[in-house]
């Protein structure tokens, strides 16, 4: 794709972002998007919104469990950046009327680096040494495709439907917690809607970090020290508006929470 309609795309996708209205598919333009063009539809998007002011504080990864693959019909991973008007504490009031088009809540597991990561080579033994700490955390993700009608191309380019995303008050080092079997419970409004356990992602947390790092290695972008990594959802997305109330509890983690005004 010509760097022309790249840049018109993620100007279009920016945009959209501000003025909180979707656009239609991007896959259902008629243009032929590789992945590849979609990373830099996205990377556009973000150059956009680092003109207004916004600086990236780390990554995400999406599309990593089989629910979520299932429930958007994207089968493989892909990844998106984090920004600092991005980040809510738990218990905070996470606004959706100015912010958000139509959000959806995960339940997580957010890595801390200490140190930077870069592919390609990175390995599991890798990601623990550089990990600082984990903690839960709710990723709340949102789409400027409308309905969510998304191919991969189009939730990559759209920095992998990323919107906002709270972190718990709990860390914890990566050795003391055992983030495969880890149990992952969610409850909205006061009542349990789903449940999870750290298999649910690439069968580890850890693998989807890997992942990302090797990923990003290709395109020369590393993981840095003091980055916070969402290492995608271990359980279904969840639709939310003002007024519900969400919370998360990991085993040997803690909890998040969050209020959706």
């Amino acid at each position: 794709m010509d760097k022309q309609k790249i840049q018109q795309f993620g100007d279009e996708l920016y945009e959209a972002m501000v003025k909180r209205e979707a656009v239609s598919p991007l896959t259902s333009r008629g243009e032929d998007i590789s992945i590849e063009d979609a990373y830099h539809i996205s990377l556009r998007m973000l150059e956009r919104r680092q003109q207004a002011g916004a600086r990236v504080i780390g990554k995400k990864i999406g599309v990593t469990s089989k629910a979520v693959m299932n429930m958007l019909n994207v089968h493989q991973p892909d990844f998106g950046y984090l920004t600092d008007d991005m980040v809510f504490n738990s218990g905070e009031a996470v606004p959706i009327s100015d912010r958000l088009i139509a959000p959806r809540a995960e339940g997580e597991i957010a890595f801390i680096l200490k140190k930077d990561l870069a592919g390609p080579g990175v390995t599991n033994a890798d990601v623990l040494a550089a990990t600082e700490c984990v903690m839960p955390c709710f990723e709340i993700v949102d789409s400027r495709i409308q309905d969510w009608k998304i191919a991969i191309q189009d939730t990559i380019a759209d920095n992998a439907s990323c919107g906002l995303f709270v972190l718990g008050d709990n860390a914890v080092s990566p050795r003391d917690v055992d983030l495969v079997t880890c149990g992952m419970v969610v409850e909205k409004n006061g009542s349990i809607i789903s449940t999870g356990a750290g298999a649910a992602a690439l069968s580890s947390p850890v693998n989807c970090v890997a992942w990302l790092a090797n990923t990003l290695g290709e395109f020369g972008i590393p993981l840095k020290a003091g980055e916070v990594i969402l290492s995608g959802s271990l359980v279904p997305l969840e639709p939310v508006k003002a007024g519900d109330t969400m919370r998360v509890d990991i085993g040997g983690l803690g909890s998040a929470s969050v209020r959706f005004v």
